[in-house]
């Protein structure tokens, strides 16, 4: 296992007295690696400097939103004039009006309403999904992450995964009871769901491509049966691109497969790229829909910080900056990091499949195919801490969690994309030992 930095034993030692874990956020905590975490002083580019001046390739990556790498000159200089003009305003801003016309110039949604998060932006959408059909079953997906709304932590992924813990502590019995879960990539499951509990359903979420269980594409036609199920039961279907939306592809995960499927969301729910690495986050969909929301409509939705001038900014400039050049590079450094990933650990005899959609991917430390949760948790979370471990050691700054995505920036250069293929042999080796070291059946017994 690595060893910490003095100065981040220290700071999480300092943070545990005063925060819960000692972080802010459960998976940055390190508990499903082993170890202690890095806190990170500063970034530039493709590069993380921890607080004891280590440095290391991320692909990370703020979990998605830096997209065009850390630090980027020219949103650095927006959000800079943004903030000599005055942080918070409690007004309606130009840049708010332009980030929402170019969310609408890209992804197929009428009307956005700006919110301050992932967690918000889902949270309002199902709202105003009951609110608009006036019924209150929510279908979701066993390890598909929505945020931690109460009612959709039901077998939720990301962190209640890597933590182990059960979906729904805290939540009232009769919250979680308006949630349905089904298997991912279960058709038959789905339509069982509708023909028994149709009528009362007012929502299905999915996220556009799971990425909070590691990448599981949808298999082909899936989306499109799901918009279609909803349809015809008179029931929203919402599409979660708080993740995928504009990193996926340039049209998020709607545009691996909704362009030629055929497919619209009813809503779609965004985060992370949009806001250009501050707290930003939306919802959207129809007119008819959306206009449910108050002032307009009924459905009460209000954000103090909401269309934040200065996350606008970063936002809109992350946005105009992706140009097809960006989506290129994204493209071909994954590409070219998941292929290696691969090689080293079969080079290795480590058991693997790396999974993408568009420029996400993941590797999960299993030979077959995931196509849904329960194929994500067979998977050796040993060997990937390991794995891990040894990446860090050498510099490299993987997610601290078997079932998270990996994300690279169009900051990664051919230096840094160096950096991440020499580390992956090594790794690799660790991650055999590691499964090497384990003892048997017999063993054990």
């Amino acid at each position: 296992m690595s060893l910490p930095s003095p100065v981040s034993a220290d700071l999480f030692a300092r943070a545990k007295a005063v925060t819960p874990g000692g972080v802010n956020s459960p998976v940055r905590a390190f508990n499903a690696v082993g170890g202690t975490p890095r806190f990170i002083r500063s970034a530039s580019g493709a590069w993380l400097t921890d607080v004891d001046g280590r440095e290391y390739v991320d692909l990370v990556c703020s979990w998605g939103p830096m997209l065009l790498g850390h630090a980027h000159p020219e949103v650095t200089a927006a959000v800079q004039a943004a903030v000599a003009r005055g942080t918070s305003f409690g007004t309606p801003t130009e840049p708010e009006v332009e980030l929402v016309e170019e969310i609408v110039r890209r992804a197929p949604v009428e009307r956005v309403r700006l919110v301050s998060s992932g967690t918000e932006a889902t949270m309002s959408a199902i709202r105003l999904a009951r609110g608009f059909t006036g019924r209150d079953l929510v279908v979701k997906f066993a390890g598909c992450y929505h945020g931690h709304v109460d009612s959709l932590l039901a077998e939720a992924g990301s962190g209640v995964a890597t933590l182990a813990l059960p979906g729904t502590p805290g939540v009232p019995a009769q919250e979680a009871g308006l949630t349905l879960v089904l298997p991912y990539n279960d058709r038959a499951a789905v339509t069982a769901a509708f023909a028994e509990h149709g009528p009362r359903i007012a929502a299905l979420v999915t996220e556009a491509t799971p990425g909070n269980m590691g990448v599981v594409p949808p298999e082909p036609g899936f989306n499109a049966f799901l918009a279609e199920t909803c349809r015809e039961a008179g029931a929203l279907f919402v599409s979660d691109e708080v993740m995928t939306g504009f990193r996926a592809t340039a049209r998020g995960g709607w545009g691996l497969d909704g362009a030629h499927e055929g497919w619209t969301p009813d809503l779609m729910t965004f985060g992370k790229v949009m806001g250009g690495g501050f707290p930003a986050a939306a919802f959207g969909g129809r007119a008819d829909v959306m206009a449910h929301l108050a002032p307009e409509g009924p459905v009460y939705q209000a954000g103090t910080l909401s269309g934040n001038p200065v996350a606008t900014t970063a936002g809109l400039a992350t946005l105009r900056l992706a140009d097809d050049d960006v989506y290129a590079r994204l493209g071909a450094v994954s590409t070219t990091i998941r292929e290696a990933a691969g090689d080293a650990l079969a080079a290795a005899g480590v058991p693997h499949v790396v999974q993408a959609a568009g420029t996400m991917f993941s590797v999960f430390f299993d030979d077959r195919p995931v196509r849904d949760f329960a194929g994500a948790a067979r998977q050796d979370t040993a060997a990937y801490a390991a794995f891990f471990h040894a990446m860090l050691d050498a510099g490299v700054y993987l997610p601290p969690s078997a079932y998270e995505c990996w994300f690279v920036s169009a900051a990664h250069d051919d230096r840094a994309v160096q950096h991440v293929l020499s580390a992956l042999p090594g790794a690799a080796r660790a991650a055999a030992a590691a499964r090497d070291e384990r003892p048997t059946t017999e063993e054990v017994r």
